[in-house]
């Protein structure tokens, strides 16, 4: 296949707020062994995106520095040692960086196939948000059918898909939002209460929700003060599982519900993640989640399609905290 010499990438002049963002061509990155050279439709849009804008989530050693962490589109290339992929085949991925460009290359163990059914603006949106929530809710956080999930920010994407794969299991959702017309996006997926934080003391809501017994497993993108107000909603070996700490990662705690309660403190960040990790979740993906796409349990919530060049106007509505579902940029739809 014949490909260019060079592609269009978006970049930060310098650390900062969105407007450092813009239009930059570098040339296409060769795939390394184990790896795929993607020509990229579509790249979601995720807060670690901004983060790593901003100067605060710099990429691995080995990543590129390009920003983008889920793309969907053909691949064009193959490194050495790749088996299950081919040339002219379809995929989305998770990537350790270089999404937003019209190549990308990516482990080919984080591929997956588009679910049958779904465009590859909607398979885009799905590699960052699901392997954050498989790994962080069902095998970190360990939920199981019948058990109770408090999933914070449930109109995010994360939100959204923790909120629907919980509910494809067989738990009872509860989440907090920020106004109505947030509410009513989560119970319309399958929350069972979506609380307005704003107005309601969650921490009482969750109590009378679960006739005190708690919320058996807790996923938390907020940290700061609401890192105590978890212990407090969870049940006898409960579950608080850390994906993030966008008020802080500092408070004061009073830890004696972790011994009286026997509850587990953990969390995890996917970029950092070894290797064999995120293969072993793309695996699972493959084989337990995708099926439910093609089964329509399972459906991808796009709120806006920005162009590639717009990425600035995208990282704003990403910090605004506005959207329900995913912010998405078209590289070059097919």
């Amino acid at each position: 296949m014949d490909l260019p010499a060079t592609m269009r990438h978006v970049a930060a002049r310098e650390p900062g707020p969105p407007e450092v963002l813009g239009l930059m061509e570098a040339g296409l990155p060769p795939p390394r062994h184990g790896e795929v050279l993607i020509k990229v439709a579509y790249a979601g849009v995720n807060r670690p995106d901004c983060l790593q804008r901003a100067g605060a989530y710099p990429p691995p050693p080995d990543a590129s520095p390009i920003i983008g962490l889920e793309i969907a589109g053909t691949v064009v290339a193959l490194g050495e040692g790749v088996d299950g992929w081919r040339v002219g085949e379809p995929a989305c991925a998770l990537t350790p960086g270089g999404g937003y460009a019209e190549y990308c290359t990516t482990p080919a163990a984080y591929c997956l196939p588009i679910p049958a059914g779904l465009s590859l603006l909607e398979a885009a949106s799905l590699p960052e948000n699901y392997f954050t929530v498989w790994h962080n809710v069902f095998e970190r956080g360990a939920l199981k059918r019948g058990e109770t999930l408090l999933v914070h920010g449930g109109s995010s994407g994360i939100g959204l898909t923790a909120i629907q794969l919980a509910k494809a299991f067989g738990a009872r959702i509860v989440t907090t939002v920020g106004n109505a017309e947030k509410a009513q996006a989560c119970l319309r997926l399958g929350a069972d209460h979506a609380l307005n934080y704003r107005e309601q003391d969650f921490v009482a809501e969750v109590a009378t929700i679960t006739a005190k017994r708690g919320a058996d497993v807790v996923l938390d993108m907020v940290g700061g003060d609401y890192i105590e107000k978890n212990l407090k909603c969870l049940a006898i070996e409960g579950r608080l599982v850390f994906i993030a700490f966008l008020r802080g990662s500092r408070a004061e705690v009073d830890w004696r519900f972790v011994m009286l309660k026997r509850q587990t403190i953990t969390g995890s960040t996917m970029r950092a993640s070894p290797h064999e990790r995120k293969a072993a979740i793309a695996r699972g993906l493959r084989e337990r989640v995708w099926p439910l796409f093609e089964s329509g349990k399972l459906r991808p919530v796009i709120y806006r399609v920005f162009p590639l060049a717009e990425a600035a106007a995208a990282h704003a509505l990403m910090e605004s905290s506005q959207h329900i579902g995913k912010i998405m940029l078209a590289v070059a739809p097919e």
